[in-house]
């Protein structure tokens, strides 16, 4: 008797005709700094027993792969800061070991990387980002609040030397690290690494006026070729930057651009947070509830019904706008909520 070929699924293909490859997925909403664009300084987290447990997480992260997605970002808050998280890390790399899944990677403020790296490695992981703003010690603390830029750089040492690819984000923050992006460039491709700028997005309450925050990259890209070669290439790691090449230091530097460039039309991704929310776009409001269906029964089918329900609702793309008239921020949820 033989016991035939594994049941399959059909991939989650949205409204436009985008099948959905790449989840990012929160672990935790809370975060060991608070930097100024993300997070109030006193932020009220979300209670233990609200969150996915590590099991369930790794349940939705392979139902997703059953139904078609080839790369999963683990983000949070912070998600090395979640308790036991390697765990969740061994549990999905089976997925790459039996080709199911091409890519699991992590977007981490490196403060926790020393201590992880080379677990990381261990469990497949290839490529990190970096959240890094600014190079400079006193206004990292600022734009952070509570980190130390010492411990983030021990980290990008300790995951270079455990072998892990890094791309450093930097968000754009006028009149905090707007006269440090050469440097940035010529740190980071001096050692190896990509750099992506990225837009402030208007997500959440926060202290500070985002229409003071704000610089616009189409702005950053024209004093950048002032100085430096750029050159479009091809260049994708599945998310929305697009990249050139800087001539003169050899290296990529991406460019994320919610605001100037709507960068939808080839979207293939979707946020679970770390409730078990499925938010279909980052910036738009409409989310689906997989926590119910995951805990209501041992079988994937009301899972797999919710997910394709969501994916249906998919819209075509967000509509992110910063004023200094607006009231409230585009959208309400925090970052860190959503996941990064």
């Amino acid at each position: 008797m033989t016991t035939g070929s594994p049941i399959q699924f059909p991939a989650l293909i949205d409204p436009f005709g985008r099948a959905i490859t790449y989840i990012r997925v929160s672990v935790t909403d809370r975060c060991d700094f608070r930097c100024v664009y993300c997070m109030s300084e006193d932020m009220s987290f979300l209670p233990k027993r609200d969150l996915l447990s590590l099991e369930e997480l790794d349940r939705l992260c392979s139902a997703f792969v059953e139904r078609g997605t080839r790369k999963i970002r683990v983000t949070g808050g912070e998600p090395l800061v979640r308790r036991d998280i390697m765990k969740l890390f061994r549990s999905l790399s089976r997925h790459l070991q039996s080709g199911a899944l091409e890519e699991l990677s992590v977007t981490t403020n490196g403060s926790q990387l020393a201590r992880y790296a080379g677990e990381l490695k261990d469990c497949g992981v290839k490529r990190v980002n970096v959240s890094l703003d600014t190079l400079d010690d006193a206004k990292f603390r600022a734009v952070t609040r509570w980190g130390d830029l010492s411990k983030v750089m021990a980290g990008i040492d300790a995951a270079q030397k455990a072998g892990l690819e890094i791309k450093i984000n930097a968000v754009a923050l006028k009149g905090v690290n707007d006269g440090e992006f050469p440097r940035l460039i010529e740190w980071a491709h001096g050692r190896g690494m990509d750099l992506t700028f990225i837009e402030v997005m208007p997500l959440g309450e926060i202290e500070a006026e985002r229409a003071d925050q704000y610089m616009p990259l189409n702005e950053v890209r024209a004093r950048l070729m002032e100085r430096y070669t750029l050159e479009d290439i091809a260049y994708q790691t599945g998310g929305p930057a697009r990249y050139v090449r800087v001539k003169e230091t050899g290296g990529r530097l991406g460019f994320i651009t919610p605001l100037t460039h709507n960068f939808c039309e080839g979207c293939n991704r979707v946020r679970v947070t770390c409730t078990g929310t499925l938010y279909m776009c980052l910036g738009q409001e409409d989310a689906a509830d997989l926590r119910a269906p995951l805990r209501a029964s041992e079988s994937n089918g009301p899972l797999f019904a919710a997910m394709e329900a969501a994916i249906a609702r998919k819209p075509k793309g967000h509509d992110f706008v910063i004023e200094r008239a607006a009231k409230e921020p585009a959208v309400g949820r925090h970052m860190s909520v959503t996941g990064g």
